[in-house]
Parts: C-alpha cells; sequence; structure tokens
C-alpha cells in the first residue's frame, strides 16, 4: 500500500492551494458552520477510486482536482500484487463558487470512464445528504444506546429513520423514551421461526441508504438481503478460542480465556462469514469477574460498530477480491 500525506498547517495552507489572500479560517471541515454568504470559502471532499490497474491513474486524478483549484491534502493508493487493480481514496478541499457539485460529478464521471472504473464515488459531507440508516436491534440494547447517543452527539454521521427490534420495549425504558425525544419510530415486529416480518422490514427500511444490526439476534435470509439490495452491516463478539449456544460470555469466562474481541462485517447469506470491516480485540485476565469480563466485551462491540459505520460513511471502506475489504 503506498500513502501520501500532505499537512495543510495554517502557516503553508495557502500556498498548498494557491489562493495567497485566503486564510486558513476559510478552510471548511465536515461538521463546521460557514457563513454561505462569504465571498469565497473552501469546503472538504472525499473521492474514492477502484478500476483496473493503468499507468497514470494518480496523475489523472490530480489532475481532475488541480485542474479546478483543488487540492489533494491526503491520498491512500492500494495495487495489489498480481491482481491487475487499484484502489485510491483521495481527500481534497476546493473552493465551490469555482467547482460546483454538479461539475464535480461530471468531471470525475469523465474520469471513471477513462480507466473504466468498477467505482467511483465523490462525497462533500457539508452538503451531500448524510446517509440515512435503520438500525436493527433485539433485547440487548448497549450498542444501539451507544449510537443513539453518538448521534445526539453529533459524533455519528447519519441520519437514523427508525429501530426495529423483536423485542417489545415498555414505553418507560431509556430507549423508547430517547426515540420519543427525538422523533425517530420505534417498530416492533413479533419474529417466529415460520415468519420473519420480512416483508413488513423492507416497507420499513426501502428509503435508508445501508442497514445496522446492532445486536440484532435474528437471521436476515437471503431473500430479504436480495431485495433490500443495499449493505448490511452487523456486530458480533468474538471469544476464542469461540464459544456457540446460549450465554457465550459465560462460557468464555469458565473457560478462563485471555483474549476476547469484536467483529463488524458485512452481512451475506453465510452467516458470520461477510467481509469483514473492523475488528478490536482486549486481554482478560484471572482478575476479572464475570461482570467485568461482560463490560468489557460489551465495550468492545460498541466501539467496532461505531468504527465500521464511521467508516464506512467516510468511504474507507471497499470491497476487495469475494470476500475481504479494503479499509483506508
Amino acid at each position: 500500500m503506498t500513502v501520501v500525506r500532505r499537512a495543510a498547517s495554517p502557516n503553508n495552507l495557502s500556498k498548498l492551494v494557491g489562493f495567497a489572500n485566503r486564510s486558513f479560517k476559510s478552510l471548511r471541515f465536515p461538521g463546521e458552520s460557514f457563513d454561505s454568504s462569504s465571498p469565497s470559502f473552501l469546503t472538504y471532499g472525499i473521492h474514492v477510486f477502484h478500476c483496473p490497474d493503468a499507468v497514470g491513474i494518480v496523475a489523472k486524478l490530480s489532475d481532475c482536482i488541480a485542474s479546478r483549484g483543488g487540492n489533494i491534502l491526503g491520498a491512500d493508493v492500494f495495487v495489489p500484487e498480481k491482481k491487475h487493480v487499484f484502489y485510491s481514496r483521495s481527500e481534497f478541499i476546493f473552493d465551490p463558487l469555482k467547482w460546483s457539485r454538479l461539475q464535480m460529478d461530471e468531471d470525475f464521471s469523465k474520469l471513471s470512464k477513462t480507466f473504466n472504473a468498477i467505482r467511483s464515488v465523490v462525497r462533500v459531507p457539508d452538503r451531500d445528504p448524510k446517509y440515512k440508516i435503520a438500525i436493527f436491534a433485539s433485547k440487548q440494547d448497549h450498542c444501539l444506546v451507544d449510537l443513539l447517543h453518538q448521534w445526539q452527539d453529533g459524533r455519528l454521521p447519519v441520519e437514523i429513520t427508525c429501530v426495529i427490534s423483536n423485542h417489545d420495549r415498555d414505553p418507560n425504558t431509556h430507549v423508547i423514551r430517547f426515540l420519543e425525544r427525538h422523533g425517530i419510530p420505534y417498530h416492533y415486529l413479533c419474529t417466529n421461526k415460520d415468519d420473519k416480518s420480512e416483508g413488513q422490514m423492507l416497507e420499513l427500511v426501502q428509503n435508508t441508504d445501508f442497514l445496522v444490526l446492532a445486536r440484532y439476534m435474528q437471521i436476515l435470509s437471503g431473500n430479504f438481503l436480495k431485495s433490500y439490495g443495499k449493505d448490511v452491516i452487523n456486530i458480533h463478539h468474538g471469544l476464542l478460542p469461540s464459544f456457540k449456544g446460549g450465554h457465550p460470555s459465560k462460557q468464555a469466562f469458565d473457560a478462563g480465556v485471555k483474549l476476547i474481541g469484536a467483529t463488524s462485517h458485512f452481512v451475506t447469506e453465510e452467516l458470520d462469514e461477510g467481509p469483514i470491516i473492523e475488528q478490536m480485540v482486549e486481554r482478560v485476565s484471572h482478575r476479572d469477574n464475570l461482570q467485568s469480563f461482560v463490560q468489557k466485551s460489551e465495550n468492545l462491540e460498541k466501539q467496532c460498530l461505531s468504527k465500521a459505520i464511521k467508516s464506512y460513511c467516510e468511504l474507507r471502506v471497499l470491497p476487495y477480491e469475494e470476500n475481504k475489504t479494503v479499509v483506508f
């Protein structure tokens, strides 16, 4: 993997961008407010590219941005050995008065056609709509609560359209009160072995960009995944060695394991076999009791899932081969 980085400090920003009269305060990063009446300001964009490998791709990418007065702040490139395929992710700044969003799409589209791109996606976080997601959860709510609080604090760059669960929560619970306070619908769908309520689910999620399974303890069928047709991100614990069946944490604790973890991955028809986005691990010891053991495991699940979602929203995750990912 080749990594190219360029620092954008207050002292050298005007040289990097080529606008001698522009101050560092005019630089726009995601989440910062801006004054649209200002005569000139810079904003931030991301572009990912996946195409057959060829000579001159990086040069053409750079020229596409530079020709419109923009500047690349950082670029990650990955060309796997003997695979004849090219991956890149670029972060750049530009003046939206000189490079409109529509023109940007047209420019990158031309580049995509030049190199027969498999995937070419550009995103301007402050100008493009946030990704719409639905969160699926069962009885355990540690991942759900964590995502809701991160969303409330502005640390999760998504719009939550609804929460769907096979668990009927009491109206006075923390989760339900939170959702009602923020106007997020909660849908309890009774599921059983013969009826997974997947038809109702599809109706509820038809306007979403991707789905998140926050410890949702039901298997989504292949028909559901094909009908939905978009990405689904899941989280599950990683207790080593593997423990299946009821109360896996207690099984692992009783067995005296020394390493626990969590894995976030895309959902496929094969249970827990989808391409991995993020993994985290932590050591445990004889000093842990069952309560601290479970708490450490749940904390890993929360961190791993939220990081996977953020990486996805920041265009850091690209498919690689049949069952792998490139994560920049």
